[in-house]
């Protein structure tokens, strides 16, 4: 498969591969080297691309759907708007990544790496984030409503103002992350670490805290489980 010159096969040289808008829907690509491929609005729904070298790579507004990136490298990638839903990410490289206002409904992710990862505004809901490493990470204004966070790496992670309702934060670790404003209503926060953490103005009504670490916690105008204010 040749597409605008380029040959389309598992473990092929696409480094920097001109492929803007390419139509690559069920494409077998895995292994291959993508590292600064302009994909820009490409369609990949349903491509294979375990193992694929994707560094660098501008992926903004491209339809990932159901592609499987398991153990992909995306460091550093620009996936801006793109589309990423029900998407296999397990495992994969996505530290310094672009995923402002990407779509990552229901996708997996579990395993993954998005230190310093950029996903504000994105939308994670349902998404499955279980042991994910998201250090420094900017989720502001992020969806993850329902997402399975459980053993998640959050340190000093940006979560201000996101919806994390009915998320399962079992295990997570958020020392030291910013939590203001956000939306924790009936969240499941069993014996999360939450030590340092601002929660100032969050919402944690009916929300799960049994065996939670709050030591250092900023409290200030949170509603609490009970629904009582702290002030």
């Amino acid at each position: 498969m040749e597409v605008n010159g380029w040959k389309i096969e598992p473990g092929a040289d696409l480094v920097e591969a001109e492929l803007t808008e390419a139509i690559l829907t069920e494409a077998l690509l895995s292994g291959a080297n993508l590292t600064r491929a302009n994909l820009t609005r490409a369609n990949l729904t349903d491509a294979k691309l375990t193992c694929t070298f994707l560094s660098f790579a501008d992926l903004s507004f491209a339809n990932l759907t159901r592609a499987n990136l398991r153990d992909a490298d995306l460091t550093g990638a620009n996936l801006f708007s793109a589309n990423l839903n029900l998407a296999n990410l397990f495992g994969a490289n996505l530290s310094g990544a672009n995923l402002t206002g990407a779509n990552l409904t229901y996708a997996g992710l579990e395993g993954a790496v998005l230190h310093r990862a950029e996903l504000t505004l994105a939308n994670l809901k349902s998404a499955v984030l279980h042991g994910v490493d998201l250090n420094l990470a900017n989720l502001f204004g992020a969806d993850l409503s329902y997402a399975d966070l459980r053993r998640a790496i959050l340190r000093r992670a940006n979560l201000s103002d996101a919806n994390l309702s009915d998320a399962y934060l079992i295990d997570a670790y958020l020392i030291d992350a910013d939590l203001t404003g956000a939306n924790l209503t009936r969240a499941y926060l069993t014996r999360a670490n939450l030590s340092g953490a601002d929660l100032s103005g969050a919402d944690l009504t009916s929300a799960d805290l049994e065996g939670a670490n709050l030591i250092g916690a900023k409290l200030t105008g949170a509603t609490m489980p009970d629904g009582s204010v702290r002030e």
